[in-house]
């Protein structure tokens, strides 16, 4: 299964891009990941929404599994996010999509194309730590599926 990870903001720094793309390396065997950054729009909140939201749509096939990182998606653990990806590759889902909306979020068209809303956490992160979490979360999940000691429940 290809995982494409479309991200509004900025390269990741040095510290969180070494740390990424060690779970990354560990996670080729099983899935390719795509990497996909959209520019923040330097407008603010409704503006911003609608500006990223149309770069994010550009992106988007039709054929796609689409997720959404947002605040007010349904919050997973660890375990059942694995079911949930392990469901996913069991199925006939070839391509993940996995959006990381802007600081203003996205409008309602990308949320009404999201096929999953996700919530990571209650709390609010910087974007660079939100795409070191979710690939941290995507190799946890593929470590409990394949049974290794990596989660201990």
């Amino acid at each position: 299964m290809k995982i494409t990870i479309l991200s509004v903001g900025k390269k990741s720094d040095p510290l969180s891009a070494a740390a990424i793309e060690e779970y990354e390396k560990r996670l080729k065997q099983s899935f390719a990941i795509q990497w996909i950054l959209v520019p923040y729009s330097g407008l603010s909140g409704d503006e911003a929404r609608r500006d990223e939201s149309a770069k994010i749509r550009v992106h988007l096939k039709s054929n796609e599994t689409v997720w959404l990182l947002d605040e007010t998606g349904v919050q997973l653990t660890s375990p059942e996010l694995s079911e949930k990806i392990e469901t996913l590759k069991n199925g006939s889902t070839k391509d993940l999509f996995i959006i990381i909306g802007g600081s203003y979020g996205v409008d309602q068209t990308i949320k009404d194309r999201a096929d999953f809303t996700w919530s990571l956490s209650k709390l609010v992160f910087p974007h660079l730590l939100v795409r070191l979490i979710l690939v941290e979360q995507l190799y946890r999940a593929h470590e409990i599926a394949r049974g290794s000691g990596y989660h201990h429940a």
